[in-house]
């Protein structure tokens, strides 16, 4: 099965990936063709919280192809959220009254050069594994994207990896209307 997911942004493409998912036979494979730079991420990150297969990626053009094989019943994990959740009102009180805490951005560059919270640190979610030692065990810290979703997978990924203090913001930056910075700046 081929599911054209081109020109739509995150969360659309995981979104559209489980309906079809749901058509397929186990050990079936879907490829799901998406022009988003972010989707990699998602499709990697939602296909191990879920326990389907990801069997790869390929590249072309601006295009990319990704290639999902759905398990087994037995295999399948329910997809859990992250608990923690936090909304836009409550950053941006925290940030107005100077509260020490760390704001990661996981959207791609190009998303978070045009617009940011000032102070964010820029680690897209497809970087997040690698750059984990970046980060303090024990800060704050308070996870955002564009909509919540590629922030929930990051927000889990942290505290499989031992941090304590971690809140996915939600809608992020698709409603945030708190203070922000741009390249420009």
């Amino acid at each position: 099965m081929t599911l054209d997911c081109k020109g739509l942004a995150c969360p659309m493409p995981i979104v559209k990936t489980k309906k079809a998912i749901d058509q397929l036979e186990a050990g079936q494979v879907i490829e799901v063709q998406a022009t988003d730079k972010g989707s990699l991420a998602d499709i990697q990150g939602w296909a191990k919280n879920t326990g389907h297969h990801y069997l790869g990626t390929v590249e072309e053009g601006d295009v990319f192809r990704h290639f999902i094989r759905k398990s087994r019943p037995t295999e399948v994990k329910e997809e859990k959220k992250h608990p923690h959740i936090v909304s836009n009102e409550d950053l941006s009180k925290k940030l107005a009254a100077n509260d020490k805490i760390t704001v990661i951005d996981v959207r791609e560059p190009a998303e978070y050069s045009f617009n940011r919270i000032p102070g964010a640190i820029s680690i897209p979610l497809g970087e997040l594994e690698n750059r984990i030692q970046e980060l303090n065990l024990e800060d704050n810290i308070y996870v955002v994207c564009r909509t919540g979703s590629r922030s929930d997978m990051a927000c889990r990924m942290l505290s499989e990896k031992g941090f304590k203090q971690v809140k996915n913001v939600e809608p992020g930056m698709s409603g945030w209307t708190g203070p922000m910075e741009n390249a420009e700046k």
